[in-house]
């Protein structure tokens, strides 16, 4: 089954294809970003503006957790895939429980090490004055859920190779749902407050969990596991690594960021300017998901072609993607640019952060119609298995340049320095990232040399 699906990545029309492969890679982002926003909608109409920043200072540290798991993932997804697709079935199995005990493992000393230094950590990540408290209790009990939520991000990866994208998309949604539904219960009916935002968080990856669970254990699944498949076999560990890496580089330079921004905004203008970012944070999550779907659909199509050295489709590929991606970043663009105001108000009521947060958002934005190319062009090295172009390109943006932009123009403008290194930083990544991606297609992807395929 999985040969019969790969085989049309070299057939099909590239725009058919995309469109295939980007839809349920857009929902999936799509959903997971409609619970992020819905959810820090509710918690700042039913607990208020200071429980949106107490959210967002927690967020570095769970999202890293959890982007463990979605590296182990990844990383073991591949050797999966390639594993049942050559009908070596031990040593997909061997990697799934290597995958489980890894992320077991991991996990479970960075949550003990968390709750151990949690005095020192929130207030690190920007949790001081009146946000410290109620971070607090929303870290505490998140923390709690992370690693099921690894486990989850691992397994979801898991279900993809598999070729079961329908049962993955479903692991994705029950726990947005399942958030959505007790952050009424907890927050609205019962008036929980901040410790009902976060044992609705934490019990919406358990939802996700047992869901996963029942999937491997169920007949839909082909990888029954025994004991002996958790014990480490260090190959697999190796390549499972390497192959995971560029995606736990980029989760980690994201945590780095909100650790950065959220101390800087508050020594700048207190808890209201860090409330300002996480909304504007939770759009970016949310507004950019069909941009993002474009990426993840290209991959497969790139990497099947590259491989198949039919060097005129992988450009065509190439072309298209950042053409649709593209059309979906401008359009996203005129939204932000004209409706930034009804977005904040959506938010919150306080007046301050919606007189403040819709110039902020509009900066953040300023660029979106050409950072198609920057995250085309990254994908493209990480789908044809060039790991080191793959993790630079990756880290341009907010490694290279927006971290050090942060870190000096506040400095000479104030607040609007950090708001105005959003476009900077997305104008020199994607200069570097042409320059590559051009010299890529010149010397590797030579029409001459592309292979007589029909489109």
């Amino acid at each position: 089954m999985a040969k019969i699906n790969s085989a049309i990545l070299g057939k099909e029309p590239i725009g058919k294809l995309l469109i295939q492969q980007a839809l349920p890679a857009s929902v999936g982002i799509l959903v997971m970003s409609l619970n992020i926003l819905v959810d820090t909608i509710f918690v700042g109409n039913w607990i208020g503006s200071i429980a949106i920043a107490a959210i967002n200072v927690v967020l570095p540290v769970s999202f890293f957790i959890a982007a463990l798991g979605m590296a182990i993932g990844i990383g073991g997804a591949s050797i999966i895939s390639r594993a049942l697709g050559s009908n070596k079935d031990e040593k997909a199995l061997k990697t799934f429980g290597n995958q489980i005990s890894l992320t077991l493992i991991l996990t479970i000393v960075l949550v003990v090490l968390g709750l151990t230094f949690v005095n020192s950590l929130i207030p690190a990540f920007g949790g001081k004055g009146a946000i410290f408290e109620p971070a607090k209790v929303y870290y505490t009990v998140v923390l709690y859920g992370v690693p099921f939520l690894a486990l989850c991000m691992m397994g979801n990866n898991v279900i993809r190779a598999e070729g079961k994208p329908k049962f993955a998309m479903i692991a994705m949604i029950i726990p947005s749902v399942g958030n959505l539904v007790l952050d009424y219960i907890l927050i609205k009916v019962f008036d929980m407050g901040m410790l009902g935002a976060a044992w609705a968080t934490t019990t919406s990856y358990l939802l996700c969990f047992g869901y996963i669970v029942w999937f491997f254990l169920s007949k839909n699944s082909e990888l029954k596991i025994k004991w002996s498949h958790f014990l480490f076999d260090w190959s697999i560990l190796k390549e499972t690594s390497s192959l995971g890496f560029v995606t736990l580089a980029r989760q980690a330079a994201v945590s780095v960021t909100y650790l950065l921004m959220n101390n800087i905004l508050f020594d700048l203008g207190g808890a209201a300017s860090v409330t300002v970012y996480a909304i504007i944070g939770r759009m970016l999550m949310f507004a950019l998901f069909p941009v993002l779907g474009v990426t993840q659909g290209f991959l497969p199509i790139a990497g099947y072609n590259y491989g198949a050295k039919n060097w005129e489709r992988v450009r065509k590929s190439i072309n298209t993607a950042i053409l649709y991606a593209s059309m979906l970043g401008v359009l996203v663009f005129a939204g932000i640019m004209f409706f930034s105001e009804n977005i904040v108000a959506i938010f919150t009521s306080n007046p301050q952060i919606i007189e403040e947060t819709p110039s902020a958002m509009r900066w953040v934005f300023a660029a979106t119609p050409i950072i198609a190319l920057q995250l085309i062009g990254s994908a493209y090295f990480q789908a044809i298995g060039k790991a080191i172009p793959a993790l630079l390109l990756t880290l341009s943006r907010q490694g290279f340049f927006f971290i050090p932009l942060v870190l000096i123009l506040p400095k000479y403008f104030g607040e609007i320095g950090v708001w105005i290194s959003f476009p900077i930083a997305d104008v020199l990544s994607t200069i570097v990232t042409a320059y590559f991606l051009n010299r890529e297609i010149r010397l590797k992807l030579k029409p001459s040399q592309a292979l007589n395929y029909s489109e």
